[in-house]
């Protein structure tokens, strides 16, 4: 796992400092480095071993940002930004996490009063003391207080993206060891919510100590918070890892029971009651001649969330091995993790009607991405090649247009987007793979368009986003998204919450309401790829199943890595219970122009 990532975080940390003690353009250059480090194929601890000016290399990385990546690379520490840690000792992440609080504001409010974290925000806030500090009032210092507790419950989670790649790189790890028979995530992560606490790793081995010793000193892990025998958690990019080790028989039902959501487990250890059967995370055990407490196991079903110390392997085992094997010995087809929520995916199983969920290899095209024509980093024809390279049969360029949330002139006006047309033109020829050309209209807040209707009517594609406005009421968001669905032009609602994992809840509209229009004015409802969005949601994605609206899983890639998020938006809309059929972009070429047609 290169730290490409990790150089990135510390540069926009850099960023934030400077911003917050008052220097001015130093914060952009250094946010635009951190966004090209981030996206550089090359590892950078690579480059930084071949020197200063191979880190320089990367676009808008310039010498005195290079020499510090190479210092940290190298040391583990940039000096000046130790410095300035200390010329400003607050929490930024979690003071930023608040809605509205940028690094200026606490920078100010440090200066003012002394604030260095969300308890001593919320505090000066609840005094009345925020409203007295020059720039700020009375409704500033009320927004703030709003919004103080889902930051702080933000702060308690870790988006999918960022705990997902220390996930796989745990697994890799482990897999290349002789001794481990299976290896798996399991728990929220493997159900691809959309937050999780901790990444939990399940290993079948006949070996335990081996398999300790070479998890902790993993090259990823910073720290090792606990060895033992058959368990231990380390640390490895601000992300706790716990890893279980368990019999190979066992596997399975030990799988199972640390993935399932409490309510879908209490659903399924019930329904084993119901057949003489015990389950717990050794198997599944046939008790019906076993009398007493170990029949019974602990005697609370519904505490399943932790270990059950007094659970034993009591009765003959009649599954555990493998997971797909318990669930059938429950007379139940296996049920897809994304699924296990008890939101009736058990009844389903047992009646034989659970859905054929969509794979992340069933999409044939990305219908929302973004170009330089707007704030994306590479050109048309980059991204319709890197599409290409995915194995994609068509690309869809859909660059912002102008309008309510579009800042520092971003976004196309319909002079641009004609002259955009011919670049597509252009770029068609250079590429093996057809481009259609579309745009990310902007949502006002009364639900009309910013872009007029002559020019949407002469474009292949229309995605139309909320990009501000987030804080409207549900009745207003309601309506505002039934009217852009029910544009005459409008092929697909894009990220239509507008919400930020962890940074901001957007809106809130009734989502049963907008799929139902959906489904009446023939427009796709987006599962945004992007795991700062992953929006709509999995319950969102169901109500459109459930009305017949068809999604469309798109990344709003801006640079060809992005296009790889497109897993994360396949598991949202499994977890909406979607199958291809209800996905757009899994359609054939010819099935996606029937649809803009």
């Amino acid at each position: 796992m290169s730290r490409n990532d990790e150089v990135a975080t510390r540069l926009e940390e850099f960023a934030d400092l400077l911003e917050a003690t008052g220097v001015e353009y130093k914060p952009t250059a250094y946010r635009r480095a951190a966004e090209n480090v981030r996206e550089h194929p090359a590892p950078i601890e690579e480059l930084a071993a071949e020197g200063e000016d191979a880190v320089a290399e990367i676009d808008r990385v310039g010498d005195a940002i290079a020499a510090k990546i190479v210092e940290y690379v190298e040391t583990g520490e940039i000096e000046e930004l130790t410095d300035l840690r200390e010329e400003l000792p607050v929490d930024m992440a979690g003071l930023t996490a608040v809605e509205g609080v940028g690094p200026k504001t606490v920078g100010s409010l440090y200066d003012a009063l002394g604030v260095t974290d969300l308890d001593e925000l919320e505090a000066a806030a609840k005094a009345g003391e925020i409203q007295e500090v020059s720039g700020f009032g009375a409704v500033t210092e009320q927004n703030i207080l709003d919004n103080v507790p889902f930051a702080r419950e933000s702060r308690e989670r870790t988006r999918l993206g960022d705990a997902r790649p220390v996930a796989d790189d745990a697994l890799a790890s482990l897999a290349d060891l002789d001794s481990v028979r299976s290896a798996e995530v399991c728990g929220s992560i493997r159900r691809w919510k959309p937050t999780i606490g901790d990444v939990d790793l399940l290993v079948a081995s006949e070996e335990r100590d081996p398999i300790v010793e070479a998890f902790t000193d993993w090259d990823a892990a910073d720290a090792t918070i606990e060895a033992g025998t058959g368990k231990a958690s380390v640390r490895a990019d601000g992300t706790r890892v716990d890893l279980r080790i368990v019999d190979p028989d066992e596997f399975g039902a030990a799988l199972q029971y640390f993935t399932g959501s409490r309510a879908h487990n209490v659903a399924v250890r019930n329904r084993a009651i119901d057949r003489d059967l015990k389950l717990n995370e050794y198997g599944l055990f046939d008790v019906s001649d076993v009398e007493g407490e170990a029949a019974a196991g602990d005697g609370d079903e519904a505490d399943v969330e932790a270990a059950e110390p007094d659970a034993t392997r009591v009765g003959d085992r009649v599954a555990g091995e493998d997971e797909d094997g318990v669930y059938r010995a429950l007379d139940l087809d296996p049920i897809p993790p994304e699924l296990r929520e008890d939101r009736g995916e058990v009844e389903a199983a047992a009646e034989g009607r659970l859905p054929f969920l969509v794979e992340p290899g069933d999409l044939r095209g990305d219908l929302h991405t973004h170009t330089d024509w707007s704030d994306g980093a590479f050109s048309i024809a980059e991204m319709a090649t890197a599409a290409d390279e995915r194995g994609y049969d068509y690309h869809v360029v859909t660059d912002h247009a102008t309008g309510p949330g579009m800042v520092g002139g971003v976004g196309l006006d319909e002079s641009d987007i004609e002259e955009q047309a011919a670049a597509i033109a252009e770029a068609a020829e250079e590429v093996d793979i057809p481009i259609f050309h579309g745009i990310e209209a902007n949502i006002d807040a009364d639900g009309g368009l910013s872009t007029d209707d002559e020019t949407l009517a002469a474009l292949d594609l229309v995605v139309a986003s909320p990009h501000a406005a987030l804080g409207q009421d549900r009745e207003e968001a309601t309506e505002r998204l039934i009217r852009a669905v029910e544009h005459p032009h409008v092929d697909v609602l894009g990220h239509p919450t507008g919400r930020l994992i962890n940074e901001r809840p957007g809106l809130d509209p009734d989502i049963e309401a907008i799929a139902a229009a959906a489904s009446s004015s023939g427009t796709a409802i987006e599962v945004n790829a992007n795991p700062a969005r992953l929006d709509a949601d999995g319950e969102f994605v169901r109500a459109a199943v459930e009305a017949g609206a068809p999604i469309a899983v798109n990344t709003d890639a801006h640079a060809p890595r992005e296009l790889d998020n497109a897993r994360y938006g396949v598991h949202t809309a499994r977890r909406g219970w979607a199958e291809t059929s209800n996905v757009l972009n899994a359609r054939s070429l010819n099935g996606l122009r029937s649809f803009v047609l």
